[in-house]
């Protein structure tokens, strides 16, 4: 008890909770005097509040308070979905159910004006659309028609606010989309004078914002229509409405700029303005045309350092970025803009080295020796290469090649490289051990490069190892399918084995690829005549007609073909067209004058035989026949003066006198007895030279047959000799004489043309017999075609 402590009297633990503001005793307001008097004025005579809000539990109802008004009850809101007042039967249904669906939405009626406005506008934006894609799929036709419907409906879309009293809300953004699209489908279309009325249009409306920058486009269109001080104009108008802000729009408009300066020749001002891009912003194409500029105007020591600016222009690589995966989507550079810098600064190379110093050579070593400090140091390499191939373009074989030997030492990418360019260039020389041997040398270096490989199939292909030199051809394929070159080798290759299938395969294959290669489709159609299939064959070189329709060796090969089907027309038709592109193709002269022969058009045939004479003078056969077409057309007098002109030419000529002594007879001249003692006097002169052409073979058969043959076979010998010398006595008199300059007949063939030479229809010539092999031509001219790696 000692420690329990008794509150103090005068501390009260409930003290204070009586306490309150006298102003809310509502007991004592009939005492208060100030209450009192407010009620009987007006201010306590106000009618009594209501609810602002009908429909809810206080509407209508006198708001009740503590001052002698009625008392709002505590149950005065319903609870949601309740009524007591329910009656009976009836069943729970708070959500409304049980009064059926509800009725439908009420349509919107498209005769309204916004309706009707509405759907314009969306037919206009749907034309635009469809000429946009119509463009990318290329259809310009169809896009431009798309554009201008596009346009009308803009128009009807204006005309259908302006009646509604909406004239105020004409959408802009929907004009100049109409307007440009038009403009740069008739742009598109080479309708380059609406193009520009219709920029024009847009230009010149104030209400567009940046309507300006069009004037970029209308300086284009004048670019190509080669208005060039016109195009400066607008693109300086263009530049002056475009703020520094845009900085890569001014300068790709100062790169149009320059362009244009170039094409007119004022290199001064070009230079001007790439010089201004080159120190704002240098890029790979600016440099590159300043530098063709500064070697236009012939200024060394400014090219020299353009094209240090131009190897020192930032790629935008980033140490970091040089490791994010090329599928990446980031903000660096492109990857061919890389090769794209490359091709630039190789062509400036060898563009410049000539120029920059005495010689190209020590201009090529400037450029080495400047790409090699800069971030293209691999470039290097390359243009060492090209040192060599402007060697090589200057007939320097020698330079050529020591430049190429100094890569043998090199690493393996540079080595095979140079080596493969060292195996051609022997090759081309014929000298085809040393092709062979740095063939081998650039395999060695790097066995999966098709060039060194296409090489070495090369010379192995000359030596007539055809199994050989498929297995390297088909190893390079293995290599890099879409090597054409190897492809068309290997289908050389089967054809010289007779494979006639393998290599009809090879071919299609190529044409495949090379869709109008000329040597392609050359080899098909000498493929399928070589198996008998003319038709397959006249198709072939009909496309190949498409592609070099000038050249005269496919012409005569579809007369030939066509000739061979029994189409005479066909074949006089393309043989026609031969002649008139090369008129120096004797075969087709041959045929052709043969031709008009059996169709009776002697003197025709006439001016064919005369340039066969000025190609082969020497040739005897071409001025008889003409002397035998003017005798065959009546024109005796003029036969006659032709054949005395051969005799004086050829006054050994047999035919010719006889045909001198049968004219003369008939026609009852004096020199017929002339003609004739010359005609027995060359007559006895060939038979004695023949004798004696008979006896020296006779004799030189019977010492080779006594050393070579046995004593028990001496009289078959003898016999075998006799036979053998009659056939050579028979075959020596077709033969020409030592002294005669031209291809004298047999006795029997000069009586057969002395009755009529040209009683019968003449034997057209055999094409194909007397032309030389057209697909080995093509296999020595293809062999070692565009080795060189690129």
């Amino acid at each position: 008890m000692e420690h329990v402590h008794l509150a103090a009297e005068e501390d009260d633990l409930y003290s204070g909770y009586n306490d309150y503001n006298p102003t809310f005793d509502s007991e004592e307001l009939d005492n208060d005097a100030g209450f009192q008097q407010a009620v009987r004025t007006s201010h306590g005579r106000r009618p009594p509040m209501t609810a602002k809000f009908p429909g809810t539990a206080i509407g209508g109802r006198a708001l009740g308070t503590s001052f002698g008004v009625t008392a709002r009850p505590m149950t005065a809101v319903r609870a949601a979905g309740y009524s007591s007042a329910m009656t009976r039967g009836s069943t729970f249904d708070p959500l409304g159910q049980s009064k059926g669906p509800a009725p439908p939405l009420e349509g919107k009626s498209e005769d309204t004006p916004d309706e009707k406005v509405k759907i314009l506008e969306k037919k206009v934006n749907d034309l635009i659309e469809e000429s946009c894609l119509a463009h990318g799929h290329g259809d310009l036709q169809l896009s431009l028609d798309r554009a201008k419907e596009a346009g009308r409906k803009e128009r009807a879309l204006v005309r259908q606010r302006e009646q509604s009293g909406n004239a105020d809300h004409i959408n802009l953004d929907l004009t100049y989309s109409v307007l440009f699209n038009l403009a740069t489908q008739y742009a598109n279309n080479d309708m380059y004078a609406e193009a520009l009325n219709t920029y024009q249009v847009i230009v010149k409306n104030k209400m567009f914002s940046n309507a300006g920058r069009l004037k970029v486009n209308m300086a284009n269109i004048h670019f190509k229509q080669k208005n060039y001080p016109k195009a400066i104009k607008l693109y300086r108008m263009a530049l002056d409405q475009i703020s520094n802000s845009h900085k890569e729009m001014r300068i790709k408009i100062m790169q149009n700029i320059g362009v244009v300066f170039i094409r007119m020749g004022q290199y001064s001002d070009a230079i001007t303005s790439f010089e201004h891009i080159m120190s704002e912003c240098p890029n790979i194409k600016t440099g590159f045309n300043l530098i063709l500029c500064y070697y236009a105007i012939g200024d060394r020591e400014r090219m020299k350092k353009a094209f240090q600016k131009l190897i020192c222009v930032p790629l935008g690589i980033d140490e970091e970025d040089k490791y994010i995966p090329p599928n990446v989507s980031t903000s660096i550079l492109h990857p061919h803009y890389k090769a794209l810098a490359e091709k630039f600064i190789m062509t400036s190379a060898k563009l410049i080295a000539p120029a920059i110093e005495a010689t190209f050579a020590a201009g090529f070593d400037w450029c080495v020796d400047m790409v090699k400090s800069s971030q293209y140091v691999e470039l290097a390499n390359d243009l060492e290469i090209n040192k060599a191939i402007t060697y090589l373009r200057q007939r320097d074989f020698n330079q050529a090649v020591e430049t190429l030997k100094t890569f043998e030492k090199k690493d393996s990418r540079v080595k095979s490289a140079a080596a493969t360019n060292l195996s051609f260039l022997y090759f081309l020389e014929k000298d085809y051990d040393q092709a062979d041997r740095y063939a081998d040398l650039a395999m060695t270096a790097d066995r999966y490069n098709p060039a060194a490989l296409i090489n070495k199939g090369n010379t192995v292909f000359v030596k007539k190892d055809y199994e050989k030199a498929a297995e390297f051809y088909k190893e390079a394929l293995r290599n890099d399918s879409s090597c054409t070159e190897a492809l068309y080798n290997l289908g050389l290759t089967y054809k010289r084995l007779g494979r006639l299938e393998e290599s009809l395969d090879c071919f299609l294959k190529l044409h495949a690829i090379l869709r109008n290669s000329s040597q392609v489709m050359w080899q098909l159609a000498n493929l399928f005549e070589m198996l008998e299939d003319p038709h397959q064959a006249i198709e072939w070189l009909m496309q190949l007609i498409t592609v070099t329709p000038t050249d005269p060796q496919v012409l005569a090969k579809l007369g030939e073909l066509y000739d061979s089907e029994g189409d005479k027309s066909q074949a006089f038709q393309y043989y026609q067209e031969s002649f008139r592109y090369f008129p120096s193709n004797i075969d087709v002269i041959e045929w052709l004058g043969a031709y008009y022969i059996d169709t009776q058009f002697c003197e025709k045939a006439i001016q064919y035989f005369e340039r066969a004479t000025l190609i082969q003078p020497t040739q005897v056969k071409w001025q008889l026949m003409v002397a035998s077409c003017y005798r065959r057309s009546g024109n005796y007098q003029k036969a006659l003066e032709t054949y005395k002109d051969i005799h004086r030419k050829f006054p050994e000529n047999v035919e010719c006198l006889r045909f001198l002594v049968r004219l003369c007879t008939d026609m009852g001249m004096k020199e017929v007895q002339d003609y004739a003692t010359k005609l027995k006097k060359v007559e006895k002169m060939k038979e004695i030279r023949e004798q004696r052409v008979k006896s020296a073979r006779e004799g030189s058969a019977r010492g080779t047959r006594r050393e070579g043959s046995a004593s028990s076979d001496s009289g078959h010998s003898s016999h075998g000799t006799s036979a053998k010398g009659e056939r050579l006595s028979a075959k020596m008199r077709a033969l020409p004489g030592s002294n005669e300059p031209y291809e004298a007949s047999s006795q029997r063939d000069i009586d057969a043309s002395y009755v009529d030479p040209l009683g019968a229809p003449m034997e057209r010539p055999k094409t194909a017999a007397k032309k030389r092999n057209e697909e080995d031509e093509f296999a020595d001219e293809e062999l070692g075609d565009d080795l060189l790696p690129e």
